[in-house]
């Protein structure tokens, strides 16, 4: 009985020994396990730490000033000197001319009107008549540009492309700069005025047959001259003012400008 006693013991002890390993390492993982859930939130707390310190730092620094590119073109209106010149080239300047000249041969083929028959004679006539709707055109529509305070001067597009260009001019045949910015707007000078030149036409010397709606039809014809007129001051030569670059470039380059042309 003693050695049964003595026997089971040791089997007792050799099947601790065989066991033990694999309950030591299930053990272990688990006690390291809560040691690391047990130091997590100090971790947490380190972390938003460093998180709240990199935000400050990064608040202390000084933010960049956003900046504008600044503009090295200014406008200034006209004075009434250049205001007169612009008017004396626009009346009697080269385009009036030759747009009288051209027109002028145009009515002259289509016997426009034919009341006036045909022949040298005719034809001074009827290039008169073109340069005089052209002469009362120009003269309502600076007179109304100065009750309106209205920029009559063309200026040149500051852009680049025909494209572009060729709008610019279209779009100044109907608009007009006003302000001491130089912004532009829908001009009623320039609206009304190859009307007014065209209705004193009708009414003036034009045979007695010719009314309002002939009048009106003229208009149309000379807003589309005056956009003519427009183009080639884009092109070719936009005037005595553009010699002094009315919007031109600043000599100290910190100048601004609120609009273009």
């Amino acid at each position: 009985m003693k050695k049964f006693r003595i026997v089971s013991a040791l089997m007792a002890i050799a099947c601790v020994a065989a066991f033990a390993p694999s309950v030591i390492a299930q053990i272990a993982p688990a006690a390291n396990y809560s040691a690391s859930t047990e130091n997590l939130p100090s971790r947490n707390t380190a972390l938003s730490a460093s998180n709240e310190s990199s935000r400050s730092s990064d608040a202390a620094l000084p933010t960049p000033a956003k900046t504008h590119p600044a503009s090295d073109l200014t406008y200034s209106r006209p004075t009434e000197r250049e205001k007169l010149h612009s008017y004396f080239f626009d009346a009697f300047g080269p385009y009036p001319l030759a747009g009288a000249v051209a027109f002028g041969a145009v009515n002259q083929a289509t016997s426009t009107p034919p009341e006036w028959g045909q022949g040298m004679g005719a034809y001074g006539e009827r290039v008169g008549s073109v340069f005089g709707i052209a002469l009362v055109t120009t003269t309502t529509r600076y007179t109304l540009a100065k009750a309106f305070r209205e920029d009559t001067l063309y200026y040149r597009c500051e852009c680049t492309g025909v494209m572009r260009r060729l709008g610019h001019a279209v779009i100044s045949t109907v608009t007009s700069r006003v302000g001491d910015d130089g912004h532009r707007r829908l001009s009623f000078p320039a609206i009304v005025s190859p009307y007014a030149g065209s209705m004193t036409a009708v009414y003036g010397w034009y045979p007695s047959r010719y009314g309002p709606k002939d009048g009106f039809r003229m208009g149309n014809y000379a807003i589309l001259a005056f956009a003519a007129g427009n183009i080639a001051r884009e092109f070719i030569y936009g005037g005595p003012h553009t010699l002094f670059g009315r919007v031109g470039h600043s000599s100290s380059g910190n100048a601004s400008t609120d609009s273009k042309p």
